[in-house]
């Protein structure tokens, strides 16, 4: 039987990587490191935390994380791991991973290393490794852990990943590598963002049957509007795998922002859904709208009764076009 955990199930471990590329963070490489080295450090704190650092950039990078984060010396481009890193799964009992196509955002970001971060990252973990030459990001695909998944069409569909694909060819993928049942599409909207509308920053399962949805504002920019107002019409007449209709929690995103510097902001991701929930937490970012801030944590504290809630400050991490849970690759016990 294969099987794909949801992520607020047993992890034995978390995957992170350390931004290599002065061509890709110019300035702010220093800055986007410390916010990933303060990521680490937290999540140190709940389960173990695994880094891949180019060789070179290893003893710099554990210097930064500190003791409680080793750090393997594997060669990377950038940090998203959530999309360049294999998508682990449950093959009966063994914990298998599977590695799809990875081309830089249907080419938006040249990639030497990231292409091979998942076979790297498999070999060294002693992890059975499955490829498949279907370019599929898994920031592109939200499971319940139950059979059935959340994605969107803007990012898997476009032909900047798999020209011709239709949404059957991607439903076959998903059911023959993680046992996926049923596929509900989003429709997201390709050029939206670096990713085409990652369902990751849109919705988030809680558990079968309830689904986190971000909610732009009125009035902020409409172009978010029409994606988050198509998000919840689809979700109030679909089912899920079991037949269950879905229950919505829309999480409102901030009102105001602590960044003010404009180069942050061109890509800047301000949803609340694209957390990561660890072994006994949830990791959050905070924006600097207390009343938002402050009601996005009370949501995931009762959406995740018995986990800390724990809110951070990653202004620089999130100026890149993701954010905590596109920077996070956790691996199922």
């Amino acid at each position: 039987m294969i099987s794909t955990p949801a992520e607020s199930e047993r992890h034995d471990r978390c995957w992170l990587a350390w931004p290599a590329r002065y061509d890709v963070w110019g300035e702010l490489l220093p800055a986007v490191r410390d916010d990933i080295a303060l990521l680490a450090r937290t999540i140190a704190r709940y389960e173990q935390v695994l880094l891949l650092a180019r060789p070179e950039q290893a003893e710099a990078a554990s210097v930064a994380v500190g003791r409680d984060v080793k750090v393997v010396p594997i060669p990377v481009d950038d940090l998203w791991i959530r999309d360049t890193g294999p998508t682990f799964a449950l093959h009966d009992d063994e914990v298998v991973g599977v590695d799809f196509g990875f081309n830089g955002w249907g080419g938006r970001q040249s990639i030497v290393d990231d292409q091979h971060v998942a076979r790297r990252l498999l070999d060294h973990a002693g992890v059975r490794r499955t490829a498949t030459p279907m370019v599929i990001e898994q920031g592109g695909f939200e499971v319940d852990g139950a059979g059935t998944a959340l994605a969107t069409r803007g990012c898997l569909l476009n032909p900047n990943r798999n020209p011709g694909a239709t949404e059957a060819d991607v439903e076959r993928e998903l059911a023959a590598l993680l046992g996926i049942r049923k596929v509900v599409w989003l429709d997201g909207a390709p050029g939206l963002d670096i990713t085409d509308c990652h369902v990751d920053g849109l919705a988030r399962f809680v558990r079968p049957g309830v689904v986190l949805v971000h909610q732009a504002r009125p009035g902020t920019d409409p172009d978010w509007e029409r994606v988050t107002e198509r998000t919840l019409a689809t979700l109030s007449t679909a089912t899920d795998a079991d037949g269950r209709p879905f229950t919505t929690i829309p999480l409102p995103e901030p009102g105001e922002l602590r960044v003010g510097d404009p180069a942050l902001l061109e890509q800047f991701v301000a949803s609340y859904v694209n957390y990561y929930v660890a072994g006994g937490a949830v990791l959050m970012t905070s924006f600097g709208d207390r009343t938002a801030d402050d009601h996005a944590a009370g949501v995931l504290c009762d959406c995740y009764p018995g986990r800390d809630v724990v809110a951070l400050d990653l202004d620089v991490l999130m100026s890149g076009g993701g954010g905590i849970h596109c920077a996070t690759r956790d691996e199922p016990a």
